[in-house]
C-alpha cells in the first residue's frame, strides 16, 4: 500500500504502449526515490480509449490521487496526440479533466524509460558489453529498446543534475549489413514502401525476419508464440531469427552511440530483457563495434540493460519530481 509522508505525495502514473496500458499509483517527493505500487496492466484493444482505461483502473482504487505523470508511445506535441502502435487519440488540454485529475502532465514512454535510467538504483542494471563501468554522471547515454516499435531517447547528465531528450529514432532508416539483410529490407520496401528501423527491431519485426528466413513457412505463428519459441529455442528457425534480430540491434546502438556521442548505451524496453542472456552469445557485441575506423572507440563503450520490473511507470514517476 502507497501512503504520503512529510513533502510527499500520491500521484496516478501510466506507461501507455502499443499493446498495453500500465497504470499504478506512486509516492513522489524532492528527496526521495519514486516507489510505485502494484501495477495494473491493461490491454489496450479492450477499451476505446485512454480514459476508459484509466477509469478501469481507479475503480479498484481506495484512494484517488488528484495528479498525474503519463508516459505515452507518441510524440508529445500539438493539440491532439496520436499513439504510433496503437489507435487512441487524445488532447493534452482537456485530458486532465476527463479522467478526473487535477492536473497530468505527459513524456513521450522512451523520455521516460531516460528518467528511469537517471533514478534507478545501480542494482536495476545488468552489464552487456564493452567496460564493466557504470553509466557516466556527466555526458551522454544513449537508450533504446524494442517493444511493439522501437524507442529511442538520450540522457544527458552532469552529476546530480540531468536532462532527457525525447526522439523519434526509432523511425530512422534500416541499414542492411549483409546479404541476408540485403534481401530482408527488399521484402520490407516491397511491402511497406519506406522502410524504418522499427519495421525490424520490434515485437512485429521478428516476425519479418522470420518470414525472410531459408526454410521458413509460409504460415508463421501468432508474434506471442513466435517469441516463446525463438527464447525457448523449440523452434530453431525462430531462434535463428531471434540471431538476426541481436545482431540488427547491436548495430542500430552502435549506430545511435556515434549519432548522440554517447559515452554508454542503455537497453529497455518490452523485450530487450526477455532475451539479455542471448544478445553476446547471438552477435550483439561484434556488432556493436563494427564501426569501421571506429572500431576502438565503440570497445571502449559501456552497454548496459535496465531491468527495473517497471521502468516506464518508474520513470513517469521521476519526471514528476526530477
Amino acid at each position: 500500500m502507497i501512503a504520503n509522508g512529510p513533502n510527499q505525495e500520491i500521484i496516478a502514473v501510466a506507461d501507455i504502449g502499443g499493446t498495453h496500458a500500465r497504470f499504478a499509483l506512486a509516492r513522489v517527493g524532492r528527496d526521495i526515490r519514486p516507489e510505485i505500487g502494484e501495477p495494473m496492466v491493461l490491454r489496450t484493444a479492450d477499451y476505446p480509449d485512454l480514459g476508459a482505461a484509466y477509469g478501469a483502473f481507479v475503480t479498484k482504487l481506495d484512494v484517488r490521487p488528484r495528479r498525474g505523470s503519463f508516459a505515452l508511445a507518441c510524440p508529445i506535441r500539438g493539440e491532439k496526440l496520436k499513439f504510433t502502435n496503437n489507435p487512441w487519440t487524445l488532447r493534452p488540454a482537456s485530458l486532465a479533466g476527463e479522467i478526473g485529475l487535477d492536473e497530468v502532465r505527459l513524456l513521450n514512454d522512451f523520455g521516460a524509460v531516460g528518467h528511469a535510467a537517471a533514478k534507478a538504483d545501480p542494482r536495476d542494471f545488468t552489464h552487456i558489453c564493452g567496460p564493466n563501468r557504470p553509466p557516466p554522471h556527466a555526458g551522454v547515454s544513449s537508450i533504446l529498446g524494442p517493444g511493439t516499435g522501437l524507442g529511442v531517447a538520450q540522457l544527458i547528465r552532469d552529476g546530480d543534475a540531468y536532462r532527457v531528450v525525447e526522439t523519434e529514432g526509432g523511425h530512422i532508416d534500416f541499414a542492411p549489413h549483409d546479404a541476408f539483410e540485403d534481401g530482408l529490407l527488399a521484402r520490407l520496401r516491397e511491402k511497406f514502401g519506406r522502410v524504418s528501423i522499427e519495421r525490424v527491431l520490434s515485437g512485429p519485426g521478428l516476425a519479418e525476419i522470420f518470414s525472410a528466413m531459408p526454410g521458413a513457412p509460409a504460415q508463421r505463428p501468432a508474434d506471442p508464440a513466435l517469441w516463446a519459441a525463438a527464447i525457448s529455442g523449440a523452434d530453431e528457425t525462430a531462434r535463428a531469427a531471434l540471431q538476426k534480430f541481436c545482431l540488427c540491434l547491436g548495430a542500430v546502438a552502435g549506430d545511435l552511440a556515434l549519432v548522440h556521442g554517447a559515452e554508454a548505451v542503455i537497453l529497455a524496453g518490452g523485450l530487450a530483457p526477455r532475451f539479455a542472456p542471448m544478445l553476446t552469445a547471438f552477435g550483439f557485441a561484434d556488432r556493436f563495434r563494427a564501426k569501421g575506423r571506429y572500431r576502438e572507440t565503440m570497445s571502449n563503450i559501456p552497454v548496459w540493460m535496465i531491468t527495473h520490473p517497471q521502468p516506464g511507470l518508474f520513470g513517469a514517476a521521476a519526471a514528476f519530481t526530477p
